[in-house]
């Protein structure tokens, strides 16, 4: 998080966010200084400290034991199912209570100036949140819990094809569980390109897509088809080298993670303070549909010319992509 002095009120009906940069691994030409600051962001971070720490926590005291996950049953899956309910309360209710409850700051550094919408019938129950809370709760967390709990059955079982272990290989285990985060960030740039093909788009991805005023339970409001695809980074601890704690952070990260990129502030008023949390790449995707995939962090939105850092050229630009890929298709 970064701070700053709080602007006059006044200035944030319509908050106008910094352009994005590139940041993570893949600057180039390299720039050591800027590589090295997202470095300590990454790792030390109040956010990162919390999606590096709360596995663990899970892990140790919140999970049911390897020998009680050697065979399916209704109860520990029950219990994770809960858990993972109880986690994604916890985070996303906090940042709706505090930003469009308690509306702590009013609309200082909110992308958009309106509030979710009520008695609207595009959305189940006619409005934003409870749609964004029924599809996160029960379908998220549904699909999460499922790919948990087939993935403890396998390691239970032995059916993973390199199982390994932290007191064997920790070197390993600790670089692999570092770099969670960025495997992660990897697979749903992919994950959620292909969402965007025409068929998936129609058949699932248009309904993450109704919110382009973004909430904190906008993040995990999917539907269950999209949520069976979200998720699918699980199962690359199948087949890699890992250890089921691997597969619990994957799996969290995954559910827990969106609710920054879609609370639809860019800083965090805490007395006289603001402090930015986020930025608006996600956003602008939400705004736009067509670019920013990933995250800044992860270099496929430049490479592949869907990047828009939120400028009037960035914007101009997209659009112009756009329009010469309408008429070729067209032609």
């Amino acid at each position: 998080m970064t701070d700053s002095t709080i602007p006059r009120p006044e200035a944030h009906e319509e908050w106008k966010p910094e352009p994005v940069e590139l940041t993570g691994l893949f600057l180039w030409p390299i720039q050591l200084q800027k590589t090295l600051e997202w470095l300590k962001n990454y790792l030390f971070s109040p956010i990162s400290l919390f999606h590096f720490g709360m596995p663990l926590v899970t892990w140790f005291f919140l999970t049911p034991s390897m020998a009680t996950m050697k065979t399916f049953a209704l109860d520990w899956i029950l219990i994770l199912y809960l858990r993972n309910v109880a986690l994604l309360c916890l985070l996303n209710g906090t940042m709706h209570y505090w930003f469009y409850i308690r509306k702590a700051q009013g609309t200082r550094f909110k992308y958009n100036s309106k509030w979710p919408e009520k008695n609207n019938s595009a959305f189940l129950f006619g409005d934003q949140t409870k749609d964004n809370m029924f599809w996160g709760i029960v379908s998220g967390c549904g699909i999460w819990t499922l790919y948990e709990a087939v993935t403890y059955w396998m390691f239970a079982n032995g059916y993973v094809l390199f199982p390994v272990n932290w007191l064997e290989s920790p070197i390993y285990c600790t670089l692999l569980f570092i770099a969670m985060p960025i495997i992660r960030g990897h697979h749903f740039y992919f994950t959620h390109r292909w969402t965007h093909w025409k068929p998936l788009y129609r058949t699932c991805h248009y309904l993450h897509h109704k919110y382009t005023n973004t909430a904190p339970w906008s993040g995990l409001s999917m539907h269950p088809l999209e949520h069976l695809i979200y998720f699918t980074g699980v199962a690359l601890h199948w087949i890699i080298p890992s250890h089921p704690m691997h597969a619990l952070f994957h799996a969290q990260h995954t559910g827990l993670a969106p609710v920054w990129g879609h609370s639809g502030f860019e800083k965090i008023v805490i007395g006289r303070k603001a402090y930015k949390f986020n930025d608006s790449f996600h956003f602008l995707h939400h705004r736009y549909f067509e670019c920013n995939y990933g995250g800044p962090d992860v270099p496929f939105d430049r490479w592949f010319g869907t990047w828009n850092d939120g400028t009037e050229e960035a914007t101009a630009a997209m659009k112009e992509r756009l329009k010469q890929t309408a008429t070729l298709k067209e032609a």
